[in-house]
């Protein structure tokens, strides 16, 4: 019987001799993220190199069975750790894992073997969870540090939507992109300074972002609205989904992701629903509660700051779990399970009616809860344009892309059905 390998772990020592490699999923999430860590004495960096040689890095040292986000995450790791950038005995690499039934929670064990094969055993991987995996990792996860992670992602998720919503009707190009990089400049700021994060600062700071970005002039002209859900690392990462929302951009769309935080708050409620449904953790169940209600006050103040000046705002949590009923049932929780068919839903109601499903080839929880909802809310929602698009290192750029261009030709074909006037109706001009 073979011996279990042991790999080096991350231990509290190396906080102060070593430089940690965040891969690039949310680059707005991650770069603030990044600066919660080095506030923390971490010295850190978030990558971003991209190409072909990062997914062929992946093949080379992941089966090509493995799903898409693996091999390319741990591809772009040990492309880093190629580049020759780094002090290979100090540095270290984090990875996050969600627990459950997905494969992400896997990806650490398939890098650390990768590692070893591509002779940089001698890094440690941090585990970066929620869920009670990899307990001696040495990145300790506090009551504190969760409440900065969640103020993290709320701003991230709030400069994505309103750089998303002003950016197409910008009357001079650019201005959009420039508040955001500010305003990115001046939250990583205050959370290098430990502040920010508090619940009387966030208060304050989100209309302060929304009055920003409302400034910019625009020019509000009909365009094509299209939505993107899926697996969390194609639906976010640039190099996942071969920069998706830059070619809808190009294609005169606006854009919808929904934010990252719908995601946390789904692995959270599926704490204590899990528990309603079968059985568990009375803890986790009234922990889960505590949690998302917290989340709740941060969530509404950044509704009313994006909807005080006229942005559209996601729906609340607690309404965007009602919108799986019908359709599917919110005890599917593999992978993004029911979280994925009610964001199409929710984008669906709020005139994002074009989306994009975007996933891993192979990814069972995507295909079931992507590609197996899709005609159920066709027939609830006859307006829904949805096309399920794969993402593998087989699939070529072009033919995700054509496949794009005909569900924004059938888009566009009824934005300007929608434009022209009735027969018999009066129309004028200036």
């Amino acid at each position: 019987m073979s011996e279990t390998p042991v790999y080096p772990k991350f231990t509290p020592e190396m906080k102060k001799t070593h430089k940690i490699l965040i891969p690039n999923m949310a680059p707005v999430q991650f770069r603030i993220m990044a600066a919660v860590m080095k506030q923390q004495g971490y010295d850190c960096e978030l990558l971003e190199n991209c190409g072909s040689q990062v997914c062929e890095l992946g093949l080379k040292y992941v089966h090509n069975d493995t799903c898409y986000p693996a091999l390319l995450v741990i591809g772009q790791f040990i492309d880093a750790l190629n580049s020759g950038r780094y002090d290979l005995d100090h540095t270290a690499l984090i990875i996050t894992q969600t627990g459950g039934g997905c494969r992400a929670s896997n990806y650490i064990h398939l890098l650390r073997k990768a590692l070893v094969k591509a002779g940089y055993g001698q890094v440690p991987v941090v585990s970066l969870n929620f869920s009670g995996l990899e307990r001696d990792s040495g990145f300790p996860i506090t009551l504190t540090t969760i409440r900065r992670l969640l103020a993290v992602i709320y701003y991230g998720d709030m400069l994505v939507s309103l750089r998303a919503q002003t950016e197409p009707y910008e009357v001079h190009m650019g201005d959009a992109k420039q508040v955001q990089e500010r305003w990115l400049d001046t939250i990583c700021g205050w959370f290098l300074k430990d502040s920010g994060w508090h619940s009387r600062e966030i208060q304050r700071n989100m209309p302060l972002i929304a009055a920003d970005f409302a400034k910019i002039p625009v020019k509000r002209v009909p365009k094509v609205k299209v939505g993107v859900v899926g697996e969390i690392y194609v639906k976010y990462s640039p190099l996942g989904n071969n920069d998706l929302e830059a070619f809808l951009a190009g294609q005169g769309c606006e854009v919808n992701v929904p934010g990252l935080m719908g995601f946390v708050q789904y692995c959270i409620y599926n704490f204590s629903n899990t528990a309603r449904l079968y059985g568990g953790n009375v803890f986790l169940r009234s922990a889960s509660g505590v949690l998302l209600g917290l989340m709740e006050r941060i969530e509404s103040v950044m509704r009313e700051s994006l909807i005080a000046f006229g942005f559209h705002a996601p729906m609340p949590f607690r309404e965007l779990v009602k919108q799986a009923d019908g359709v599917i049932s919110t005890g599917d929780k593999m992978g993004e399970g029911w979280l994925l068919t009610a964001e199409m839903v929710e984008l669906v109601k709020s005139g994002y009616e074009n989306i994009v499903c975007a996933q891993p080839f192979g990814c069972l929880p995507n295909h079931i809860c992507g590609k197996g909802v899709i005609n159920r809310i066709r027939e609830l929602y006859p307006s829904a344009n949805i096309t399920p698009i794969d993402y593998d290192p087989g699939a070529t750029r072009v033919n995700q892309e054509n496949r794009i261009k005909l569900m924004l030709s059938v888009a566009r074909e009824r934005l300007e059905g929608e434009a022209k006037p009735e027969e018999g109706e009066l129309s004028f001009a200036g």
